[in-house]
């Protein structure tokens, strides 16, 4: 996941947040809320993937 997409869905989860506190609705802030979380743990696991890739090739164990 590139850095422009990755702050793009952040800003889309804090909209979301937004949105559900202008409208009074605590259901749709804390979808906004967990879609965020999910948003940075998907872009940790990726960032973990690609730094354990790297050390597989250059051929270090962990």
């Amino acid at each position: 996941m590139n850095t422009l997409t990755y702050w793009f869905l952040i800003v889309v989860c804090v909209a979301v947040e937004i949105w559900g506190h202008v409208i009074g609705n605590q259901d749709v802030t804390l979808v906004g809320v967990f879609a965020g979380l999910g948003v940075a743990a998907v872009a940790c696991l990726l960032y973990r993937a690609d730094r354990y890739e790297e050390f597989f090739e250059a051929g270090e164990e962990r």
